[in-house]
């Protein structure tokens, strides 16, 4: 076979393998050499073009097949995703081509890991972030692999596949070399003790978890509401009635906290006035009937001001003043209310760029946003009344991102409360790949996690990643959990991200190095 097409068939070969090891899939194993391939197709590479085309083409196989659903809930935004996020993830692999051509050795074939890891690090923390096909992610329906990302996070399992690939992609080097050699059988052992450790480690992990108490009941509704048909006129009071009542078949006197998910409140609402919001008047009077209760709701929520404060502001069409909007999470007794704004925006959908902003109309087109919704700019816990529990607010796609999270949990959190609306992409892997990254955050912060999704997939999740209770798929209900509220702080919560920020500064170094090589062989062929 000539070397075109046997790259063409590794790059297809290579966004399989790794597309077959995501969850919710039980092939998570071929996640550790599923980009051999990709290792190949470099080393057979000489031309930076032609590869970028293979890379290209693996990345867009991997995204479509990992992430099909998304264009469910838009065709042409779910394409050009796909598309623009796989030329993205190219840019780590085209660095480590132009790094090996000046580095040899040993350095030159780690430098992949310190650049992707590096890449999965800036793609949590800017306004085109899509983190959903960061490395770690995939342990998510193995949480016992995983207890150790209670020190690591995600990026701790993206190092550990990453290392995984290069060896045994080094391995195969030794074996073409040498055949079965004592040096072979030795880097086969170490490769297969890489693998076992990590997971070994996880089983001796013992953790003495600081009780604050563990008195109070959690209630948790998925009042299964179509999204597509959740905004029309007239469906909002409906949509109360329903979430109340299904509030009230579960609460008791030891219930502290009620959770509703997303935009459970639809109604476009002033936060400011939220008290005297006509419309909710029943919501206000179920929280007297139950004075111990606290609520956790979306709500679709907006502002008026006098003047253009921000970006996201908008003029009102009869008006000189201008008002923003916000996904927002809002926390409410009979007496007090709190509001956290959505921060991590889904691109495109709910935020667009400032260098993008010329695109605003065909964003909108597609389904998105132009001017897209303001958002806090700091992480802001949310105190129930009677000091229960101290809530980290994470409304749907924030869930995903975990050094974001232990920002919150550094602040006192003892509970994490995802709010959700998962009902957009169907019935699809999509909602099961998004609940089970929920199982990461728990084991992050070793925090209970209590998860309410419009249609599922809502749950209960303890410290360990363990799914303690579920509503499945497509079904209304509530369901209540006794729920310890633990004051711990792990590593992660204390310190974050550790390992992207080291080798934010060893890419940094093995590029300057490579070009300083480069300048060097330049100038002794002159």
């Amino acid at each position: 076979m000539q070397l075109p097409q046997r790259n063409l068939l590794l790059s297809v070969l290579g966004g399989i393998l790794l597309w077959a090891a995501w969850p919710t899939s039980p092939l998570t194993l071929l996640l550790f050499v599923g980009w051999i391939p990709l290792l190949r197709i470099v080393e057979n590479s000489n031309n930076w073009k032609k590869l970028l085309g293979y890379t290209y083409i693996h990345m867009v196989i991997w995204n479509i097949l990992t992430t099909w659903w998304v264009a469910k809930a838009s065709v042409e935004g779910g394409l050009s995703a796909f598309f623009a996020n796989s030329l993205i993830m190219c840019l780590p692999w085209m660095l480590y081509y132009f790094t090996k051509k000046y580095v040899k050795g040993f350095i030159g074939n780690l430098s992949i890991i310190a650049y992707w890891l590096v890449f999965e690090h800036i793609h949590h923390n800017w306004d085109l972030s899509w983190p959903w096909l960061t490395l770690g992610n995939a342990f998510a329906t193995h949480p016992n692999w995983v207890q150790w990302y209670e020190y690591t996070g995600t990026s701790g399992g993206s190092l550990w596949v990453l290392l995984s690939n290069v060896f045994v992609f080094h391995i195969l080097q030794l074996y073409r070399l040498e055949g079965r050699s004592m040096r072979y059988f030795k880097n086969a052992a170490a490769w297969v003790a890489l693998l076992l450790i990590p997971i070994l480690f996880s089983f001796f992990i013992k953790n003495n978890l600081t009780l604050l108490h563990n008195k109070y009941n959690v209630v948790v509704v998925q009042p299964n509401i179509d999204p597509y048909q959740k905004f029309d006129a007239g469906m909002a009071q409906a949509q109360l009635q329903k979430l109340i009542s299904l509030s009230q078949k579960e609460i008791d006197a030891n219930t502290a906290l009620v959770v509703w998910p997303e935009t459970a409140i639809p109604s476009q609402t002033d936060e400011d006035h939220i008290k005297e919001n006509f419309f909710l008047l029943p919501l206000w009077q179920f929280l007297k009937d139950h004075p111990q209760v606290n609520l956790l709701t979306g709500l679709e929520g907006f502002r008026q001001f006098n003047n253009k404060i921000s970006r996201y502001a908008k003029p009102f069409r009869d008006s000189s003043a201008y008002y923003e909007m916000y996904n927002s999470a809002v926390l409410l007794d009979s007496v007090n209310v709190q509001i956290y704004h959505k921060s991590k925006l889904v691109p495109g959908v709910e935020v667009l760029p400032g260098f993008l902003g010329f695109m605003a109309p065909l964003f909108e087109k597609f389904g998105g946003t132009g001017g897209g919704y303001a958002r806090d700019t700091s992480a802001k816990n949310l105190q129930t009344h009677n000091s229960s529990f101290n809530i980290t607010p994470a409304i749907c796609y924030e869930s995903i991102y975990g050094d974001y999270l232990a920002d919150f949990n550094r602040k006192g959190s003892n509970l994490i409360c995802i709010i959700t609306n998962d009902g957009w992409w169907g019935n699809t892997q999509g909602y099961k790949q998004h609940m089970n990254y929920a199982r990461l955050r728990a084991i992050e912060s070793r925090k209970w996690l209590a998860r309410s999704a419009n249609t599922g997939i809502s749950c209960f999740i303890d410290p360990y990643g363990n799914i303690v209770q579920q509503l499945p798929w497509n079904v209304d209900g509530a369901i209540k959990q006794t729920v310890a509220a633990y004051t711990t702080e792990t590593f992660y919560t204390k310190y974050g991200d550790v390992i992207s920020k080291i080798f934010c500064f060893v890419a940094a170094a093995l590029l300057l190095f490579a070009v300083t090589m480069k300048f060097r062989r330049k100038k002794a062929t002159a």
